[in-house]
């Protein structure tokens, strides 16, 4: 369905850093979509036909190997936009998005939002400095799955996961999980268990609880304040955008 005004409190923070009127033009073709966790956006591969803002919904970008085995390389919310090849150059997507976390975005037509990307001069700064945050969490997480161990890896997951939404508390099985790390099931299971007797954590099948977030940040390796920091500033320069211009959402 097209938005309206009024519609959907939880704000895409890109979106909203726009202008009025910059935003505007991109309002009639939004679409908001209901995002259903495990559901592929797109395949490595593919050809871009659309551009994605995710509002409540969390999105995992995937590597994908020739054996059917994944391993995440960035996870985008409502700090970010899907399909950035295209903003680059690249009409088709090297890796696969799918669903991490339920919930909502918007939706563009991949034509017409790079029509306004090469149009609005404050649209294409801001994707270029959301891509330049997006490359830095792909650079961290490829570090991390190398060095750190699964329990650290598993704890700056958990904290840029929790980041993103309202609440501590997540539907997400040890095997999506393992999955999105690219490490057997078994190293997810001992380290969330450790966790979990730590009293960091709290899990049953399909969900998961944060219930000591401070737990969990002496336990991260440094990934997670690099990440961290990167996108802290990137939020700070979308604020300020916003702040000085009129809202972009607004209610009627």
């Amino acid at each position: 369905m097209l938005i309206t005004s009024s519609q959907v409190t939880n704000h895409n923070h890109l979106l909203a850093a726009l202008k009025a009127d910059e935003f505007d033009r991109l309002k009639p073709h939004l679409e908001l979509i209901q995002m259903r966790l495990g559901n592929a956006l797109y395949e490595s591969g593919d050809r871009l036909q659309y551009v994605w803002f995710p509002t409540t919904a969390i999105v995992s970008m995937q590597c994908i190997m020739e054996d059917g085995a994944s391993s995440e390389i960035a996870g985008v919310g409502n700090e970010g936009v899907l399909g950035v090849s295209l903003f680059i150059g690249g009409a088709v997507t090297p890796n696969r998005a799918i669903v991490q976390t339920g919930g909502y975005g918007y939706r563009i037509k991949a034509g017409l939002v790079l029509q306004e990307f090469n149009r609005i001069e404050s649209f294409h700064r801001l994707v270029l400095l959301y891509i330049q945050a997006l490359i830095a969490q792909i650079s961290m997480t490829a570090a991390c799955n190398r060095h750190h161990t699964i329990e650290q890896q598993l704890c700056r997951w958990l904290l840029l996961t929790i980041d993103r939404l309202t609440s501590t508390d997540l539907i997400m099985t040890q095997e999506l999980i393992a999955s999105m790390l690219g490490v057997r099931r078994e190293g997810i299971t001992e380290a969330a268990g450790n966790l979990k007797k730590a009293d960091f954590i709290n899990y049953r099948r399909g969900h998961i609880a944060v219930l000591d977030r401070h737990g969990l940040e002496t336990l991260t390796c440094e990934c997670y304040q690099v990440v961290k920091k990167e996108f802290n500033c990137l939020l700070t320069t979308y604020a300020t955008t916003r702040d000085s211009s009129s809202q972009a959402f607004r209610k009627k």
